[in-house]
């Protein structure tokens, strides 16, 4: 086991790729606390775990306002011990026009949960990896590399994420704290499934035409798995990748060089 009595916090973690992360990082021996605003599905991640032989608990959380952050920090400290790694993974996503009439709420709320949510998220994180060092991991996007119509909120808050964790990355690098993102491309997630239907009707396409679309523009011709992202976030959480820190690294199968 690569990550055996390490300490791992997970946001995002009560469905698709945070759920994800949390299993995989349990898996390979980590101590987990996962994060939710949905505290009961946060709740049932932790117990798959448990059940699997695993260690973890969970705890609700609203990852845009700092004192819930902190004090989920400190829970995992309490529960097993100084924190090694960080992964968040919570978001959301909303395809909408540019000019369209509640698009300051959309902006905003997608800023808070996005952004401010992993800037809060990374001071708990960093707080609690002073004096040891440890891993922290950003989930930006290919539309952070890229951005895309419909996407103007979305796409400011990935491409953010990107500098803020270069940002973290060259001032604690000094204490051991490696940060890094990732930027996959599409994948089936329970947050893309409720979009389906806005992406078909941006592209004049329908919905059984979407995936095809994607399909299309990927030189490998198939969409990122969830396997793919948790290969990805062990790498960036194990002493393998021990120096590598402030990088965006592209996981889109090839739609992505730059």
């Amino acid at each position: 086991m690569r990550l055996k009595g390490k300490t791992a916090a997970v946001t995002g973690a009560g469905s698709g790729i945070g759920k994800a992360c949390a299993l995989r990082l349990a898996q390979e021996g980590a101590n987990v606390l996962a994060i939710d605003l949905d505290g009961a599905s946060a709740e049932k991640t932790a117990e798959q775990i448990r059940k699997a032989g695993g260690t973890a608990d969970a705890a609700p959380a609203d990852i845009s306002e700092k004192e819930a952050v902190m004090a989920v920090a400190e829970k995992a400290e309490k529960c097993f011990r100084p924190l090694d790694i960080w992964v968040n993974c919570a978001g959301i996503s909303v395809i909408q026009p540019f000019l369209a009439e509640d698009s300051e709420q959309v902006w905003d709320q997608t800023m808070r949960v996005n952004l401010k949510g992993t800037f809060l998220c990374c001071q708990a994180a960093v707080k609690g990896m002073l004096g040891h060092g440890g891993s922290i991991i950003n989930f930006s996007s290919q539309s952070g590399k890229k951005g895309t119509n419909q996407y103007a909120a979305y796409c400011a808050s990935k491409f953010g994420i990107r500098g803020l964790t270069q940002s973290i990355a060259t001032e604690f690098a000094e204490e051991n704290i490696r940060v890094n993102c990732i930027c996959p491309g599409v994948i089936l997630t329970p947050m893309w499934d409720k979009q389906v239907n806005d992406y078909a009707k941006k592209k004049h396409i329908t919905p059984e035409e979407v995936m095809p679309r994607f399909k299309e523009n990927i030189p490998l011709g198939r969409l990122c798995t969830y396997q793919d992202v948790t290969n990805l976030v062990l790498f960036l959480a194990s002493e393998d990748s021990e120096y590598m820190t402030g990088q965006s690294l592209n996981l889109t199968g090839g739609a992505c060089t730059y």
